[in-house]
């Protein structure tokens, strides 16, 4: 039986595998003109736009990204393994570093939940 907390570590986990997917090579013009780059807009509208909701997304999603790379292994791969499985919805994707044994491999995913709750919740992203 999931829980409340589960299911936020997970959305969570999610998001953050969505946002640390490196982008594909694009080519084409640059995102401003040479003269403008220096100029910052005003953020006076960026509440009603969802900037303010992207750059809090982003910050949690920083957070996250730094709080699984202080992972050991094998709890560092089994929280990466976890996070593709979750952000694609479909539990195929595994890796040669955890074992083998379904058993074995859910004890890891186990404790990597444990550790990255606590310390998501000791840095305020939980």
């Amino acid at each position: 039986m999931r829980n409340e907390a589960d299911e936020i570590l997970d959305d969570c986990l999610s998001r953050w595998h969505s946002w640390a997917k490196p982008q594909g090579h694009t080519t084409g013009h640059a995102r401003c003109s040479a003269g403008m780059d220096q100029y910052r807009p005003s953020r006076q509208y960026d509440d009603s736009n969802g900037a303010l909701d992207g750059d809090l997304e982003h910050m949690r999603c920083k957070q996250v990204d730094f709080d699984v790379r202080q992972m050991n292994q094998p709890h560092q791969t089994a929280i990466y393994v976890l996070a593709r499985n979750l952000s694609t919805g479909y539990f195929v994707w595994a890796n040669p570093r955890l074992p083998y044994d379904p058993e074995e491999r859910e004890a890891i995913v186990r404790e990597a939940r444990a550790i990255i709750t606590k310390k998501l919740l000791a840095s305020g992203v939980l």
